[in-house]
């Protein structure tokens, strides 16, 4: 029979002599079309080749070959658009193991809203690593044939990419939970609930991966598990995503009630404009470290608006971990103090270590030591001494 064939486009798996096998058309063309449904096929021959896909593919699948926006248009604007989120998770990465070190030189910072802020940080960055690590796996070689790739690296690769997924929606929806109870609750312990953050926030995720992994491997261990998942394997990942956005969206909505009712008993009367301010800085505060904005597309499938979603989720999300770090870390003015603090610090100690070697300096090279030194040596010296001697017996 004819062995899987990729032919650059599609994937056409094993199949015997004079066999039709039928497959989709690639997704990239229903991006392109808007036509959903196609099918294209191909035949095995007796002499184990495989014919050429009919209908061809710029009939089967709606794609005009005078239109402007062509394959090679189409993996441009991929291609710039994988420079976009590269730069937004490099300066992500960046800008959080800043403020991961700020917060963990400092002992004044060492306090449990701070340590959420760090594991969140910590969660931002493993999911910036495994975006890396998944384009370098899988797609670093364009001449890769994806039939065959099943490998073990390929697949970890996709793996840890779900679970930092997991781990950071977990850890969006912790910060909303603890910034509720801190508002609801003014005398609260915030010390005894930080190992049941972390617990949930790490814990959960890696049982969801667990489960994810073993219902692969028994139910759908195909290519690097990284292709359409049917529905069982699908909503093990996407469920408890979908309600840790449901509930840090919901917990949003009631903090912003929060803010609105506090900022109102403190107006008492007071500009209108002022308190509208002060509400909308709040707000836009609030959507980065809850990650309101996947809210957008969570709940549609993943073909509706495919160009949209990437803008929002793989654009602005990717940049989503430099926003966070930034606003509270960087913006902080509590942050503010304490480092200009320790940079005077820092000025002040080299400007007595450069008084203290100059003074050094200055005291080896002054007149006045030059002095002291020929009085020492004429105290000291032999040929002195016996001057002085000689010259007490001639006088006698």
């Amino acid at each position: 029979g004819c062995t899987r064939d990729w032919d650059g486009l599609t994937c056409w798996p094993r199949a015997t002599f004079g066999e039709v096998v039928k497959v989709p058309c690639p997704r990239f063309f229903e991006e392109i079309t808007n036509i959903h449904g196609s099918f294209l096929q191909r035949n095995c021959t007796q002499e184990a080749y495989w014919s050429e896909p009919f209908p061809p593919y710029t009939i089967a699948c709606g794609f005009d070959e005078g239109s402007s926006k062509g394959p090679e248009d189409q993996k441009s604007y991929y291609s710039a658009f994988w420079r976009v989120y590269t730069a937004g998770y490099a300066a992500s990465v960046t800008s959080l193991i800043t403020a991961l070190i700020v917060f963990a030189a400092f002992r004044k910072f060492h306090c449990t809203r701070n340590y959420i802020h760090m594991h969140l940080f910590v969660s931002f960055i493993l999911r910036a690593i495994a975006v890396f690590t998944k384009d370098a796996v899988l797609f670093a070689d364009e001449t890769m044939d994806h039939c065959l790739m099943s490998t073990v690296a390929c697949k970890a690769a996709v793996a840890f990419f779900q679970f930092s997924i997991l781990a950071n929606f977990f850890w969006l929806l912790i910060e909303g939970i603890y910034l509720q109870t801190l508002l609801l609750l003014t005398f609260v312990s915030d010390r005894q609930y930080v190992w049941w953050f972390i617990f949930t926030g790490w814990g959960a995720p890696t049982a969801v991966m667990f489960a994810w992994v073993l219902t692969r491997i028994h139910r759908q261990n195909t290519g690097c598990w990284d292709d359409d998942e049917n529905g069982v394997v699908l909503w093990i990942i996407k469920g408890p995503i979908l309600l840790t956005v449901l509930i840090n969206f919901i917990i949003f909505i009631n903090v912003i009630r929060i803010l609105v009712h506090k900022l109102k008993s403190q107006e008492g009367g007071g500009s209108h404009s002022s308190h509208f301010v002060r509400l909308a800085k709040s707000t836009l505060l609030l959507i980065p470290l809850f990650g309101v904005h996947y809210i957008v597309f969570a709940f549609f499938p993943e073909s509706t608006g495919l160009e949209a979603r990437l803008y929002i989720e793989l654009g602005l999300g990717s940049f989503q971990g430099f926003v966070v770090a930034l606003l509270y870390c960087f913006s902080n003015a509590e942050v503010q103090s304490e480092l200009k603090k320790q940079l005077c610090k820092w000025q002040y100690q080299e400007y007595l270590n450069f008084t203290h070697k100059h003074g050094t300096l200055s005291r080896e090279n002054s007149p006045v030591n030059y002095v002291t030194q020929l009085s020492l040596l004429e105290k000291i010296s032999p040929k002195r001494k016996t001057s002085v001697y000689q010259n007490g017996v001639t006088s006698v």
